[in-house]
């Protein structure tokens, strides 16, 4: 796949799990419940124990509708890692250009993290397929839609402080997708399957009209 079709499956569901766990045991048990519950991408925090290990054995165990990413990826040594690992994209908590370098050096997408406008250009300037709004709690989704009043083109990826009430909010303002963590992915496989369920429609219902009218 080309890096701007992984980028589009990777957040074709408007949400993202985030995995962060202590144990690679955990991390490959909760990547299995998602998947079962119909979740298509989440990324694997490399804050997490033999995080590498976990994404080569989800790279290996499921198919390519399945987008397997790295997270927490702050240097570009742990960009290639990740990459040689099967990392399929890339997120950082921070804005690094080096990060973003050597994921497209190797046709991988990269999510690097903004709290500013001021970042958001500069991440865009230096080619991030997506921008990774963090804490999105130290905002709200009325910030965003002001944000992107101005920059209608930045596609943010709020992430951090996400709940189900807020997520359709976040994409209602005019997010392209959520990452979530345990707000997603806590619970046992029957009430995961069911908040992504209801979740997933929420999100979907929640995506902005186009604009009527115009030009063409």
């Amino acid at each position: 796949m080309y890096r701007w079709e992984i980028t589009r499956a990777a957040l074709e569901q408007r949400v993202f799990a985030i995995i962060r766990s202590d144990s690679y045991e955990h991390v490959t048990a909760t990547a299995d419940t998602l998947l079962g519950a119909g979740i298509t991408s989440m990324e694997i925090s490399l804050t997490t124990p033999f995080a590498l290990d976990a994404i080569g054995t989800l790279r290996r165990e499921t198919d390519d509708d399945s987008i397997v990413g790295a997270g927490t990826v702050l240097d570009a040594t742990s960009a290639r890692m990740a990459i040689d690992a099967g990392a399929r994209f890339l997120v950082s908590p921070s804005l690094d250009a080096e990060v973003i370098r050597t994921g497209h050096r190797y046709g991988v997408p990269v999510f690097p993290g903004v709290a500013t406008p001021t970042e958001m250009v500069r991440a865009m300037e230096l080619g991030a397929d997506a921008l990774k709004l963090f804490p999105a709690s130290a905002h709200d989704p009325g910030w965003l839609r002001d944000v992107r009043a101005a920059l209608p083109h930045a596609p943010v990826l709020p992430t951090g402080g996400v709940t189900l009430e807020t997520a359709p909010e976040w994409i209602a303002a005019g997010a392209v997708a959520c990452g979530m963590g345990s707000a997603l992915t806590a619970g046992d496989r029957e009430t995961v399957a069911k908040r992504v369920t209801a979740l997933l429609q929420r999100l979907e219902d929640a995506v902005p009209a186009p604009p009527r009218g115009g030009r063409s």
